[in-house]
């Protein structure tokens, strides 16, 4: 992709954003993408055969980069048992969206915010699954590892969604040390009627 082409895109992009901050996704049509944007229609195709094409794009690119930094920490792993939520990715993701990189925020507590905590979660979950499965440290003899992957991600992203609506108040760190807490309670457990998960290791 040249640089005009990567100009266009970002134009794009930047338009989108704008009109999803304002009003709801299925509301938007094409012709106010291309209008905000200031390019022809053929231009958009050129790049997105759809409206849906080009949020998956946008999710993509969001979430995509955060994923990616996390995926290459040198500490990225966190066993609650030992080491600290300093090691944590939890941590280093919710630093990148305190950031505010590429008007984040603003998507994730806007009124289309469950489409893009969706999307967060599904990008999540890959980070999960070669952070932590991958490498042995989701494991529990009751559950499938699957289904630990699709928890751990959904707490997650529950957890930014109640940092967002307590307007960030709390530090990373704090949220990170309220996450982990909620994971280390999950495995104490030994009743009969709950599944132990001293096994775990998130």
């Amino acid at each position: 992709m040249d640089r005009r082409q990567k100009k266009t895109r970002e134009a794009i992009f930047r338009a989108f954003t704008q009109l999803l901050a304002e009003k709801n996704y299925n509301q938007i049509v094409v012709q106010e993408i291309i209008d905000r944007a200031d390019i022809g229609r053929t231009t958009f195709y050129a790049h997105f055969e759809t409206k849906d094409y080009l949020l998956k794009d946008l999710c993509e690119e969001l979430f995509g980069h955060i994923i990616d930094t996390a995926m290459g920490l040198p500490h990225g792993h966190y066993h609650y048992s030992c080491g600290t939520e300093q090691d944590s990715v939890f941590l280093h993701l919710l630093q990148h969206l305190q950031k505010n990189d590429r008007n984040i925020l603003e998507l994730l507590s806007s009124q289309n915010n469950e489409i893009f905590l969706r999307y967060f979660k599904s990008n999540l979950k890959k980070l999960i699954v070669t952070q932590y499965a991958a490498k042995g440290l989701l494991k529990n003899k009751n559950l499938p590892e699957d289904y630990l992957v699709n928890y751990v991600s959904s707490a997650f992203v529950e957890t930014v969604h109640w940092w967002l609506c307590h307007k960030m108040e709390q530090s990373p760190e704090t949220i990170t040390q309220y996450f982990l807490a909620v994971m280390e309670v999950l495995r104490v457990p030994e009743s009969p009627k709950a599944l132990p998960l001293e096994s775990a290791t998130f």
